[in-house]
């Protein structure tokens, strides 16, 4: 047998091959996959964080419960002679949306929870309505054909928004995950959080909500849908009931030639208008018009700062005031100066009141005292605030004492200054002040109850100077005609230059709401703490 050369390369064969050693190049290459190979871990991607996809779940489960409620959860159900439709919504506040369009819409605080009841007036069907038009003493009985409406309309809206949640989240899950047993979790979990907030819901339940709601939209429908403050008062006791009262203005809204009703105010209360700090906005007194009529306004209180320098040349501006169809009680701001005061007092309707006198006016006792301070005029050495705004009040509340003592005691007292109205603290049951240019109400330690208004001007023509204009406001004090103490308050705030919006919240005292204990006199005494600091 020939032998083979060492030097000769070998046959192949599988064994002699698999045990010759591999070039040095190809040993790294082996070596590198050989080390991945030993830690298949770090070819996989790390799985998700149990927080990540509990988190995804909930995204899931919360999106597709929001289309179901969106595209299936409402109901459409009469209530007495209208067609409305009722839904529930996603809320980060709860509470309960009347939409009563084209007039405007009822906010009411019925709930705290993370849904809110939306119900949209639709149409008011014509063979309803001209039956209610025909047979008038049919109202009596639509109260408790409302309240059966919209039980009968909650109970529907409750069952389809649960099959409404349930597969909305279900859908969606299954689209996401594509996982059958995925899918049905986030349905169950849509309707665990669903019940959870009827819970919340029920348990935070105010049947008295209606008793305060806030309006917005047209402001001549006001009165009329937010209703009268002496009935709200004594007739609402629950929350259907209440609402059906709500929905009855709403029906008298909507007559058969669809034109608004004249409001009817209560006999047995007395209608204040407050206003302050209009700073010779044109704008203010053709609102004020407005609310003289809508409102069917006694008096007018304006607590000062007409003007914005006090000139003579200013005075012109006051011209409209004897117009506005009601008899207007002044006080002096610290822009109004004593020639806009003596200008004013020479006008016909127009009852300017200062060093503590008084007047009775409208059915009610009204004192008031000058605002000290006339800023435009820094040469007067009077400062804004301060012990010349207590010495004013001081003087108020001595000459409110002096009517006492003589049998003509005072309602209502009026200040521009808060500073000064804190003085007056325990004399009177209600006193007026403006000046902060926003709404406060307070009930001081000797139960006075101060009412600080906004400004009625927006701030008058300097907010042209602002991004943001801001709001006129002004209210309506509504008082009962035999003890003169205030039974509700309607604050009403309108859009600042170049806006067209109107909002109406009610307000009520505590010692006015049904079972609460009358508020005690205040007493004979003036306060003699000093007035916080601004």
């Amino acid at each position: 047998m020939a032998r083979v050369p060492a030097d000769s390369p070998l046959p192949a064969s599988p064994r002699t091959t698999a045990r010759r050693p591999l070039p040095r190049p190809l040993t790294a290459l082996t070596g590198r996959y050989r080390a991945r190979r030993a830690h298949p871990a770090a070819e996989l991607v790390h799985p998700p964080h149990p927080w990540t996809r509990a988190l995804g779940l909930v995204a899931v489960v919360l999106m597709g419960a929001w289309l179901g409620l969106l595209i299936v959860g409402n109901v459409r159900t009469p209530v007495g002679p209208m067609d409305t439709t009722m839904t529930l919504r996603p809320s980060l506040t709860g509470g309960t949306k009347i939409n009563v369009s084209p007039l405007g819409a009822l906010e009411l605080s019925s709930h705290t929870a993370p849904v809110r009841l939306d119900v949209n007036v639709d149409q008011l069907d014509p063979v309803r309505a001209q039956a209610l038009v025909d047979h008038p003493e049919r109202l009596s009985g639509l109260q408790r054909e409302v309240a059966e409406d919209v039980g009968h309309g909650t109970l529907d809206l409750a069952v389809r928004s649960c099959v409404a949640v349930v597969s909305g989240a279900t859908a969606l899950g299954l689209a996401v995950y594509r996982r059958p047993r995925r899918a049905l979790a986030a349905g169950g979990l849509a309707l665990t959080l669903l019940m959870a907030s009827g819970a919340t819901a029920y348990a935070t339940w105010n049947p008295k909500s209606v008793l305060e709601p806030k309006f917005s939209g047209l402001l001549s429908s006001a009165p009329s849908l937010v209703g009268n403050a002496r009935s709200i008062v004594t007739e609402f006791d629950v929350y259907q009931k209440e609402l059906a009262r709500l929905v009855t203005n709403v029906t008298k809204l909507y007559d058969a030639t669809s034109t608004l009703p004249t409001y009817q105010p209560d006999p047995a209360t007395i209608r204040v208008l407050h206003v302050s700090d209009i700073h010779l906005n044109p704008a203010s007194w053709k609102i004020i018009a407005s609310l003289v009529e809508q409102y069917d306004i006694n008096v007018i209180a304006d607590t000062g700062d007409t003007m914005d320098h006090g000139t003579a040349a200013e005075n012109g501006f006051l011209d409209p005031i004897p117009d506005l169809g009601a008899p207007y009680v002044w006080v002096r701001g610290n822009h109004d100066s004593r020639l806009t005061q003596r200008y004013l007092e020479r006008m016909k309707n127009v009852h300017v009141l200062d060093d503590g006198n008084s007047v009775t006016v409208g059915g009610l006792r009204f004192a008031g005292i000058g605002d000290p301070a006339f800023t435009p005029d820094r040469s007067a050495g009077e400062e804004d605030g301060g012990a010349d705004q207590e010495v004013a009040g001081d003087r108020l509340a001595s000459a409110i004492r002096d009517q006492r003592t003589l049998g003509t005691p005072v309602d209502i007292a009026m200040v521009h200054e808060p500073d000064a109205a804190r003085r007056t603290d325990g004399t009177v049951p209600l006193v007026l002040a403006g000046h902060l240019h926003h709404a406060e109400m307070e009930v001081m330690p000797k139960g006075t109850r101060l009412r600080i208004e906004g400004s009625t001007g927006g701030s008058g023509l300097r907010a042209l100077e602002k991004r943001n204009p801001d709001q006129i406001e002004a209210s309506v004090l509504y008082l009962d005609r035999d003890t003169r103490r205030l039974q509700a308050w309607d604050e009403i705030k309108l859009g600042g230059l170049g806006l067209t919006t109107a909002e109406v919240s009610r307000h009520l005292p505590k010692e006015n709401q049904p079972g609460a204990t009358p508020a005690p006199t205040p007493a004979l005494t003036p306060s003699r703490t000093s007035a916080p600091p601004r």
